[in-house]
């Protein structure tokens, strides 16, 4: 594990370790987390620790042509109950992501200097969020940062059954017709899987980002 300085910069990511973990420290700013964003890195850590860098392999993404929806979701779809927007109420979204319990974890991931880092993100048109409306309630939605043609997504939360998958495929539909490569998943999980994610290496990855 690498000890970051003030100085703007991270290690090779081949040097993290087998869980992805690549370095401590650093900071927040807009500056580093673009370039760590850029990096195929990327923070994740508990409020209370450390800042922590992590850069795993493989790499959870979904090419937008992949996209699988299930029938039931077509339904959902279909009915027409629910409202999608884009980048409407960031600051919202990333509360709600902050706030949702999420079984097997302890509390949340997003420590509130995460949550104003990537609110100032947002105010730079980096950091940009989808949100699932019923009426006008926010019962869904995700965020993460746009790379013009890879989209890293951070966190979601859903109120309501499929909330969090309906924005996730109105997101993916919209960046597909945008032509961008992929969405950046970050790690493995059967929620994603089935809606078409799967696993690459991070030297593939890697690739993606520098196109």
């Amino acid at each position: 594990m690498y000890l970051l300085s003030k100085d703007l910069v991270f290690p090779p990511v081949n040097l993290a370790n087998k869980d992805g973990l690549l370095a401590i420290g650093g900071d927040l700013s807009a500056e580093r987390l673009l370039l760590a964003y850029k990096s195929g890195i990327f923070p994740w850590y508990n409020q209370g620790e450390p800042i922590i860098w992590y850069s795993p392999n493989p790499r959870m993404v979904l090419f937008p042509k992949n996209l699988k929806i299930s029938k039931s979701m077509k339904q959902i779809i279909r009915k027409n109950e629910f409202s999608v927007t884009f980048n409407e109420n960031f600051s919202e979204v990333i509360s709600n992501c902050k706030n949702s319990y999420r079984e097997g974890q302890g509390g949340t991931w997003i420590t509130d200097e995460m949550q104003q880092a990537y609110i100032n993100l947002h105010q730079l048109g980096v950091a940009k969020s989808v949100e699932v409306w019923k009426e006008d309630e926010l019962v869904g939605g995700l965020y993460g940062i746009d790379l013009g043609h890879v989209f890293c997504g951070e966190s979601m939360f859903s109120e309501v059954s499929n909330g969090s998958k309906l924005a996730f495929i109105y997101l993916v539909q919209k960046l597909e017709k945008e032509n961008y490569k992929l969405i950046d998943c970050q790690v493995y999980n059967e929620h994603l899987a089935s809606l078409g994610a799967e696993e690459i290496s991070r030297a593939e990855f890697l690739t993606y980002l520098k196109k």
